[in-house]
């Protein structure tokens, strides 16, 4: 048992050493805060979708802006797509599963709003959906996934791809990203 705990954790400490190694990982993650921040600044909303352990970590980061991730501020406009369970079932069941992000976009997104798809295959059909309408409807769409990228790779404005095929460990990836973007935006835009 003690074998597979050092494992675990000895394979995400090398993962998160190859990012900090990666000069274009690092430039990527501040282009995508530089670009959220200046969304907030014009009066824009950052809108986060995926599915399973990355549904969860839409909701946490969408959290981590409204609330609050460092210090008390005034809220950030965020939405996690994956939370109302009415509108997943409703066009999952009138419309099919590979819409459920595609149609909320549709009904909430506006231009100059950040779109965050999160997929670590990046190959998840609702969020390639999602993602083409997001792009039709002129939001900033930022992907986050794993090696290669996937379909997402040549649909994204900004892409982080966590060099791993292990699926936990990026995912732990993409929440470390996530909260170093969120301290990032959260600093610059309330600084004073």
């Amino acid at each position: 048992m003690r074998g597979k705990v050092l494992e675990g954790l000895e394979n995400s400490i090398a993962l998160k050493e190859r990012i900090v190694a990666n000069s274009d990982i690092l430039e990527e993650i501040e282009k995508i805060s530089d670009t959220i921040i200046s969304a907030y600044r014009r009066g824009k909303k950052t809108i986060f979708a995926g599915n399973g352990g990355s549904a969860a970590d839409a909701q946490h980061l969408a959290g981590e802006l409204v609330s609050r991730f460092y210090f008390d501020r005034p809220a950030l406009a965020s939405i996690a797509l994956t939370t109302d369970t009415s509108i997943l079932t409703a066009v999952g069941n009138d419309y099919g599963y590979d819409h459920i992000f595609a149609r909320q976009i549709e009904g909430n997104g506006q231009s100059g709003d950040i779109f965050i798809a999160i997929s670590t295959s990046g190959n998840s059909k609702n969020i390639l959906n999602a993602i083409k309408v997001a792009k039709e409807r002129e939001l900033i769409v930022v992907g986050l996934t794993g090696d290669g990228g996937g379909e997402m790779a040549s649909l994204c404005d900004l892409i982080i791809k966590v060099p791993s095929k292990d699926t936990p460990r990026i995912q732990e990836a993409h929440i470390t990203i996530g909260h170093i973007i969120a301290d990032v935006v959260e600093s610059e835009i309330f600084s004073s």
